[in-house]
C-alpha cells in the first residue's frame, strides 16, 4: 500500500502559487472531493484527476537572496516541500522577466533529480514568443497557464500525472506505523518504549520533536517502521513558521504509513484537537488505534476504563470501529500490546472478501430488510463487489445511485461489520449505476 503522490508547487512570490493551488484543490474545476472534519488548512490538500488521485501542496513564495529570517525560514520549508514531493511545479509569473534568481531555482530544482513542470502563469493569451524565453530555464517545454482564469490547467495536470508513474513496490515491506498527537501527549516516549532505546529527544517541553522521524526496527519476527511526529496543535496556536511545516510533516507521515498510533493524554482526556486529528487519520482512510497514554498518572476504580470508553464512544461517533488501549510510556504498562494491536488493525484493513461471500451477504441483507422507497421508487442493489483494499473498499451497483439512503448505506456497512472483523479500520463504500436488465440481479 502507497501514499498518494505528492505534487509541490514552489515558485518566487505572488506569482500566483494560491491562486492555481485552490483551482486544483477547489471545487471550479471538480478534480477534488472536499470532506469535512478534518485539521486540513489550504496548504495541503487531497485531489484527483483522469482517475489518479495525488496529494498537492502550496509553498511560501522562494527568495534565494534575501538574507531576511522569514524569507530565509520559508525557503527551507519549500525545500522541505520539494524533499518530500514526487513532483515538482514550478510557476513562474508570465508578465515579468526572468531574472538570476531564476535561473538559479532552476538550477536547484535539476540538482533535486525529481519530475519538475515548468508552468508560466498569467498567460491570458497564448502567446508562443512569450513563452520562448522560458525555455532558457533549461526545464523543457513550459505550459502556459492562467490560474485565474482556469486556462491552461488541464494540460498541467495530464502532465503531473503522466510524471508520477506507477511507484514500485518494497520488495521487504514493513508496517510502517506513525505515531501522531497533540504535543507532549507522550509520543516520542511511546516511540522510544516500543525501540527499547532512546531514538528521540523526550522532555517536558511541547513541540521538542519538529521532523517526522523514521526508525526501522524488527521485534519478536515482526519488521516496522515507526515514524515519530510533531506535535499537531489548533491552527491558530501554530504561529511558529518551523512548527507549522513540522505539522505538514506530521500530515505527510499519516498519509504513507499503513497504521496511525493516536496518542491521547490521558490526564487532559480527549480533546477537541484530538477527534480532528482522529478525523484525519480516518479520512485518510487509515486503521488506527487510540493509545490512552499517561495512565499510570490516573486515579483509578472498578469503573474507570469504562468511563473513558464512554467518552471516546460519544467523541468519535464517525469513527465508532476504533480500537483503545490504556498505557503508561513511561512504566511501560501495557505497553506491548500497542504493536499486537497495529497489526491486527492493519490486518483487518487488508481483509478481502471473495466476490460469491460478499454478494451472498449483502442478499441476505436486502432480504432482511428491504430498501426503503421515495416517490414510488424503491433502490434494487444488484450487485457488490471489492476493488481493493487498506481500506476494504466495497462498490454497490444499484438501478438509480440517488435512491441510495446514507442510513440504508449505513446498514449495509454494519452488517458487514458484524460478519467480518473489521475493528480498527474503515471501511469505504461506493454506489455505481447498472441497468436493471442486467444479470445477476439481488433483490
Amino acid at each position: 500500500m502507497s501514499a498518494n503522490p505528492l505534487l509541490a508547487i514552489v515558485g518566487r512570490p505572488n506569482v500566483g502559487k494560491s491562486t492555481l493551488f485552490n483551482k486544483i484543490a477547489g471545487r471550479k474545476i471538480s478534480i477534488t472531493e472536499n470532506r469535512p472534519g478534518v485539521t486540513r488548512d489550504r496548504l495541503y490538500a487531497d485531489a484527483e484527476w483522469q482517475g489518479k488521485k495525488f496529494t498537492v501542496v502550496d509553498t511560501g513564495g522562494i527568495e534565494l537572496d534575501s538574507e531576511d529570517t522569514m524569507w530565509k525560514e520559508i525557503l527551507r520549508q519549500a525545500d522541505t516541500a520539494i524533499e518530500m514531493a514526487d513532483v515538482i511545479l514550478w510557476l513562474v509569473d508570465g508578465r515579468e522577466e526572468l531574472t538570476s534568481s531564476d535561473y538559479d531555482v532552476a538550477e536547484k530544482l535539476r540538482r533535486c533529480q525529481k519530475p519538475v513542470i515548468l508552468a508560466v502563469n498569467k498567460v491570458d493569451e497564448f502567446s508562443h514568443d512569450k513563452l520562448f524565453d522560458f525555455y532558457a530555464l533549461g526545464l523543457g517545454e513550459p505550459f502556459a497557464v492562467s490560474a485565474e482564469h482556469s486556462q491552461g490547467i488541464g494540460d498541467l495536470l495530464d502532465a503531473a500525472v503522466a510524471s508520477f508513474g506507477e511507484g514500485e513496490a518494497d520488495e521487504e515491506e514493513r508496517l510502517k506505523i506513525a505515531v501522531v498527537g497533540k504535543p507532549n501527549a507522550g509520543k516520542s516516549s511511546l516511540v522510544n518504549r516500543l525501540l527499547g532505546f532512546e531514538r528521540t529527544i523526550v522532555t517536558d517541553v511541547a513541540g521538542t520533536t519538529r521532523d517526522a522521524i523514521d526508525t526501522p526496527f524488527a521485534l519478536d519476527g515482526y519488521k516496522y517502521t515507526l515514524i515519530d511526529t510533531a506535535g499537531i496543535r489548533k491552527k491558530k496556536k501554530v504561529d511558529d513558521d518551523v512548527e507549522y511545516y513540522s505539522v505538514l510533516r506530521a500530515f505527510d507521515a499519516v498519509r504513507r504509513a499503513h497504521v496511525c498510533l493516536l496518542v491521547v493524554d490521558s490526564c487532559e482526556g480527549l480533546t477537541e484537537q484530538d477527534v480532528k486529528i482522529a478525523g484525519y487519520v480516518h479520512e485518510q482512510g487509515k486503521p488506527s488505534v487510540i493509545v490512552m497514554n499517561k495512565w499510570d498518572l490516573i486515579e483509578k476504580d472498578a469503573k474507570t476504563v469504562n468511563k473513558f470508553e464512554e467518552k471516546l464512544k460519544a467523541d468519535l461517533k464517525f469513527m465508532d470501529y476504533y480500537q483503545s488501549v490504556y498505557i503508561s510510556a513511561k512504566t511501560g504498562q501495557r505497553a506491548e500490546k500497542v504493536l499486537k494491536l497495529a497489526r491486527e488493525v492493519y490486518a483487518h484493513a487488508c481483509l478481502r472478501i471473495s466476490t460469491g461471500t460478499l454478494n451472498d451477504l449483502i442478499l441476505d441483507a436486502v432480504r432482511t430488510n428491504e430498501p426503503p422507497s421515495y416517490n414510488g421508487r424503491r433502490l434494487k442493489v444488484y450487485y457488490c463487489s471489492q476493488p481493493s483494499v487498506c481500506p476494504p473498499t466495497f462498490v454497490l451497483f444499484v438501478n438509480d445511485e440517488k435512491l441510495m439512503h446514507f442510513s440504508y448505506r449505513r446498514y449495509l456497512e454494519n452488517v458487514l461489520r458484524r460478519s467480518f472483523d473489521f475493528s480498527g479500520t474503515p471501511i469505504r463504500f461506493a454506489v455505481r449505476n447498472r441497468g436493471e436488465n442486467e444479470s445477476g440481479m439481488m433483490g
